[in-house]
């Protein structure tokens, strides 16, 4: 693989890694730095929706996020670029803003609570695996390397879990910023498509029309 093709993509991962890792060893720099709704809305301390988005709680967090971006995000970058869709600029304002996006309804729900707080790229990782969708609804994805689906339908079946898992709250993570970065990135991507490169839809329709519940290579 030439990772000289992906250089948006990692730069973006090399930030994540830097972030985390001063994050791992500098509980004040996490404190200043990590999603507080409450610290938002109090002091005006929006740079939040951006910095948290590079923060992770562990070594596997950062791993299992920036993996899933890299194969994901490289497919991104380069289709951004070929099918004339804004290429690199649009690339980055689709994770950033996928960023803020995702973190809004935490930001609402959450900002009267002084104990809340959340981090990770994950709603920007959802965004992008979900733009990725857009153009390859059913290519095979493989859940935990064992079972093989297509990535239409587990879009699908994602959507239902994150609503679900939001709804039950019964663990630490923030389902709600993997739902909105999950349709923020099909709704960007598909409007990217209708104001830059209407014709993709053609050839978009014509591959949903040959579904395939556990995808093709």
């Amino acid at each position: 693989m030439d990772f000289s093709k992906y250089p948006v993509t990692l730069v973006i991962i090399a930030i994540n890694v830097l972030v985390s890792l001063v994050g791992f060893s500098n509980n004040n720099f996490v404190a200043r730095t990590i999603m507080w709704p409450w610290r938002v809305k109090s002091n005006n301390e929006i740079h939040r929706f951006i910095t948290s988005g590079f923060l992770h709680a562990d070594f596997m967090h950062l791993i299992f996020n920036m993996f899933t971006f890299f194969f994901f995000g490289a497919s991104i970058e380069q289709r951004f670029a070929v099918y004339g869709l804004g290429g690199n600029i649009s690339y980055i304002l689709l994770y950033v803003s996928a960023l803020v996006i995702s973190d809004l309804p935490s930001y609402f729900k959450h900002k009267d609570d002084i104990n809340y707080r959340s981090l990770g790229a994950s709603g920007a990782v959802s965004a992008v695996v979900f733009a990725s969708i857009v153009f390859d609804p059913w290519t095979t994805l493989w859940l935990y390397g064992a079972f093989r689906i297509s990535a239409l339908i587990f879009a699908v079946l994602y959507i239902v879990y994150c609503v679900y898992m939001s709804r039950k709250s019964t663990d630490n993570v923030n389902h709600d910023a993997h739902l909105w970065g999950a349709l923020y990135g099909l709704v960007f991507t598909i409007a990217l498509i209708a104001l830059m490169q209407p014709a993709l839809f053609d050839g978009i329709i014509q591959e949903l029309k040959s579904p395939s519940f556990f995808g093709r290579n």
